[in-house]
């Protein structure tokens, strides 16, 4: 069983090859990076999220945070489990008293709903390996060089996200 490594959200931005939204995990103690394509709507819920933004009306990570706290539950760690045909995995792992319950997830809602609750972020260590990151937008092109991307990637603006609000 490979290991675990605790992530934080270091940046959003576009991938301006495709147009869309990438959220950056960086390892918290460490270099190492995994950029992972999400949807517009998503990429708007982080970035509100990490710029203090609170919307009139409850968003769609907002109501689940507050259905999780109201049924007395905590959101424990979110994990960024693996790939599978070229899409990323994620895992909630909520706990209420001794009871722990893993629930899969996408991981741009588990990373959306990790920041509303104060969760932690993880990815499993497989993932960091360049060689290993197979999404469908890192890794189909044989002649991309993982170091050139990991820098495109760290070199995104994050002002682009101000087109995503709806």
């Amino acid at each position: 069983m490979s290991s675990l490594v605790q992530m934080h959200v270091a940046q959003l931005g576009i991938d301006r090859e495709n147009n869309r939204p990438v959220v950056l995990l960086r390892e918290v103690d460490g270099t190492r990076v995994l950029p992972i394509i999400i949807g517009p709507y998503e990429a708007n819920a982080i970035a509100m999220e990490l710029q203090g933004q609170r919307p009139e009306r409850p968003l769609t990570h907002d109501l689940l945070k507050r259905v999780i706290l109201g049924l007395g539950v905590e959101l424990r760690r979110v994990v960024i489990t693996g790939v599978r045909e070229s899409i990323y995995l994620a895992e909630l792992t909520l706990v209420r008293g001794d009871q722990v319950t893993q629930v899969d997830a996408r991981p741009s809602d588990s990373i959306a709903l990790a920041l509303r609750c104060h969760a932690l972020i993880f990815a499993n260590e497989l993932l960091l390996d360049p060689e290993a990151q197979t999404g469908p937008e890192f890794g189909t092109d044989p002649s991309a060089d993982p170091s050139f991307l990991r820098e495109y990637l760290e070199k995104l603006d994050p002002q682009d996200f101000g087109r995503f609000k709806p």
